[in-house]
């Protein structure tokens, strides 16, 4: 009959730490002579003596302290298992604490994670909205969503949802001002300058930040758009502010060739081998109610 490989692993490691047969078998809830048996039989397996054994204690031997340090992390990597498992069907709870920027938390993302409450009514959700970047492990947050290219490397990313850039103007504006078609004509141009004075564009497959002027400044996206298409200047806005716009025509598309590629809308949490549920099924959660929105159907 085959004997498991495992069987006196966890005698072995409640005699050790406990230092007696007894003691052992109290803190497993079996007999002294199941664990003195598993222990003896562990021991014929491995062909090595594992403990010293006297009438009032126990010692372990050189080859037992070694083994005991390798079961004693198979014990926690197997316990790491079953919660992991466990993780999978548990309900988020607890608090979660998160960022993001402003304009863009207003309006996707604090409204989807309300909805996720109205799911998990044991959760307690702490959203800092701010423009700038914070430090996720310095500030105890669980979870930030990040806008265009990521810096942080030591963060596990999951991409949520598509962002383009577009260079567009209103017909009034071209057509009082004409339509530029090459970027060196840009510096003839007003350009509407949110939170940065440059626009990120490509030329001849290389992306490069282009420094605007202009005589309009305003660190909003939405304000931005509404100067745009009362025909005050160019812009450089997300897909999400101006797609609507370019499909009515309010809104005329500039420069396409030097559109930079594809950014994104991360999720951003600190590196771990495991997710909480909070947090994973939030992320999935933010993931299909982002892509259900009309401003990401292209």
């Amino acid at each position: 009959m085959h004997t498991s490989r495992w069987e006196g692993l966890d005698e072995f490691v409640a005699v050790a730490e406990c230092g007696q047969f007894t003691a052992a078998a109290q803190r497993l809830g079996v007999s002294s002579s199941h664990v003195s048996r598993q222990i003896v039989r562990l021991e014929e397996r491995l062909q090595t003596r594992l403990l010293y054994r006297s009438t009032r204690k126990v010692a372990l031997t050189e080859a037992g302290q070694t083994f005991l340090h390798h079961c004693q992390r198979l014990q926690d990597g197997r316990e790491e298992a079953l919660r992991a498992v466990g993780d999978l069907t548990s309900e988020p709870k607890g608090l979660l604490r998160m960022t993001c920027a402003v304009a863009y938390g207003e309006r996707f993302i604090t409204p989807l994670v309300t909805r996720f409450m109205d799911v998990y009514p044991h959760l307690r959700v702490d959203i800092e909205l701010s423009n700038e970047t914070l430090d996720l492990v310095h500030e105890g947050m669980d979870l930030a969503i990040r806008l265009g290219r990521l810096q942080d490397s030591r963060m596990v990313a999951t991409r949520l949802a598509p962002r383009q850039m577009y260079l567009c103007a209103a017909p009034s504006y071209i057509a009082r001002y004409g339509r530029p078609h090459s970027l060196s004509e840009l510096s003839r141009h007003n350009c509407l300058i949110g939170g940065s004075d440059t626009w990120l564009l490509q030329q001849n497959g290389r992306e490069f930040s282009q420094r605007v002027q202009g005589n309009w400044r305003c660190n909003s996206g939405q304000a931005v758009l509404d100067a745009a298409l009362h025909g005050v200047g160019l812009c450089q806005l997300p897909d999400y502010y101006v797609q609507k716009h370019l499909k009515s025509g309010a809104l005329v598309s500039l420069l396409e060739p030097h559109q930079p590629p594809n950014t994104a809308v991360w999720a951003l949490y600190p590196q771990q081998r495991l997710l909480s549920p909070k947090v994973r099924k939030l992320v999935d959660y933010l993931k299909e109610g982002l892509a259900m929105r009309e401003e990401y159907r292209q």
